[in-house]
């Protein structure tokens, strides 16, 4: 029986693999990663938050989708030019310590984290919820304790066993929305057997007002309300590096995106639209999927729809608190977390990284149960817009990146972003766009979200910037402590 192949020397530190501290170990089989790959584009958000785009801009929100899904292919494009040439743990964080300097590495690596450690809480408490309504002898704080409680016991046990969970969790999803893609499809060309859907059919995209019944204005309206639902896609380059291949992992997961979000998203949003007209009060009032499950009379539509949305939450939860520790791994192993974040158990699980993730994920817990309307409010918005701020970084880390893998690597280049270098600059401009629209928006908070992630940048950024000049200023001093030494040691040669 062979042992599990390792990363990288630059990946696993000093040690040896497979004692304490001997790095990640390439525990993902590529079953795990395929799977990790098509779910994690696939997040709760769909689900919960689709009603909302539906109801503001009709089936426009197609549109919506169409083009923050175009963006995000072409970000991954990017991120799997990168990560295929060097497949890391950081990801885009460690490509923009390279390509743009430390600053950039520390401050979207930070960011990064804050973005996932909230969500923990926002998710626990989305999946305390259902799980309350089933079995109310167990209160909410309970069920969310619960559930960090296991998860966080399968992200300690291995590598491994965060991947077997999280392989189960996607195949649900994908399971789930592909059934309800073929069903709703039988449905709107009334050949499902059984079903009698009367307000089923594609006239539903034209009838109600228009296919934009608020105009053209809604669909970048409609963006702001998709384009978080969309964060989670690029978890797939930062598992690929504990992969048996990370190369192929990474160019297989960036090729496969299109399909993915075509499917997912644009096609299971296609069929709501199309099973009911988008102005049906059921959209609001039950949710969009609950609504169209129930416009064809399939029986208990409302828990068969929460076993889903759990499952997504559990998927999210799993992924997020997998992510936020690796990414805590990788910048403690650059410096710029405590070392302590760098060091790994003997089944290659970095311990603190996991523990301070899902301490800080508990804190943010507490606080939507105490202090819902205030602390946490703050921390769901000044983490909202850092999806956008990633796919940025990303962009002009890419611009910088391309040259030195040519220059150093040509060979490494084998996913190549199209039209470079001017659809990089060309996506850049549109996130650009989307930020400063969003601080146009005061109806959904999208100018609060802008303001305060910006607040929490500008004060990481001005960390990163401190911290690195005072290494540079430690970097000179013990150079110019040395000096004497070498002087010494030159003469005694001579």
């Amino acid at each position: 029986m062979t042992s599990q192949p390792t990363l990288s020397k630059a990946e696993n530190g000093p040690d040896r693999p497979g004692e304490p501290g001997g790095g990640l170990q390439a525990g993902l089989k590529n079953r795990h990663l395929s799977m990790i790959a098509i779910g994690g584009v696939i997040g709760a958000g769909l689900f919960v938050g689709s009603s909302t785009g539906i109801a503001t801009a009709g089936p426009g929100i197609l549109l919506s989708y169409a083009l923050v899904g175009t963006l995000v292919v072409l970000v991954m494009r990017m991120l799997g030019e990168m990560s295929a040439a060097n497949p890391t743990s950081g990801s885009f964080s460690a490509h923009a310590d390279r390509a743009l300097g430390r600053w950039a590495g520390f401050s979207i690596g930070w960011l990064y984290w804050f973005f996932w450690v909230v969500v923990l809480a926002v998710e626990a408490t989305a999946g305390a919820k259902i799980l309350e309504g089933w079995m109310p002898g167990v209160p909410q704080w309970g069920w969310a304790l619960i559930v960090m409680v296991v998860l966080t016991a399968t992200n300690l046990v291995s590598v491994g066993s965060y991947g077997e969970f999280e392989f189960w969790f996607a195949g649900i999803k994908v399971v789930a929305i592909g059934a309800f893609i073929v069903v709703g499809g039988l449905a709107i060309f009334g050949v499902l057997p059984g079903v009698d859907a009367p307000k089923a059919g594609l006239g539903n995209l034209t009838d109600s007002g228009g296919f934009l019944p608020h105009g053209p204005g809604a669909i970048l309206t409609g963006v702001l309300l998709v384009v978080f639902s969309f964060m989670g896609s690029e978890i797939a380059t930062l598992a690929a590096g504990e992969s048996e291949d990370p190369q192929r992992a990474v160019t297989k997961s960036t090729n496969s995106i299109i399909w993915r979000i075509g499917v997912f998203y644009l096609g299971s949003i296609l069929v709501v639209v199309s099973l009911l007209p988008w102005n049906d009060p059921s959209i609001k009032d039950k949710g969009s999927y609950v609504a169209a499950l129930d416009s064809l009379g399939i029986a208990h539509a409302g828990q068969i729809m929460n076993f889903i949305v759990l499952t997504s939450v559990l998927s999210c939860l799993n992924s997020g608190l997998y992510t936020a520790s690796r990414m805590a791994f990788s910048l403690g192993q650059r410096g710029d977390a405590p070392k302590a974040f760098a060091r790994t158990t003997s089944r290659g699980v970095p311990l603190a990284a996991i523990v301070v993730s899902v301490v800080f994920g508990f804190v943010a817990v507490f606080f939507n149960y105490k202090f819902p309307d205030s602390v946490f409010l703050f921390l769901v918005n000044s983490s909202g817009a850092v999806a956008l701020f990633v796919w940025l970084v990303i962009c002009f880390s890419q611009l910088r990146m391309r040259k030195i893998i040519q220059r150093e690597s040509p060979e490494k280049l084998v996913v190549k972003m199209w039209l470079y270098p001017y659809l990089t600059w060309a996506t850049a401009a549109l996130i650009v766009f989307v930020l400063g629209y969003m601080l146009t928006d005061t109806e959904h908070d999208g100018r609060e979200t802008v303001l305060l992630s910006l607040l929490v940048a500008a004060v990481v950024l001005v960390i990163a910037v401190v911290k690195q000049k005072l290494d540079g200023s430690r970097a000179v001093a013990a150079a110019g402590a040395d000096e004497p030494a070498v002087a010494e040691a030159v003469a005694d040669a001579h």
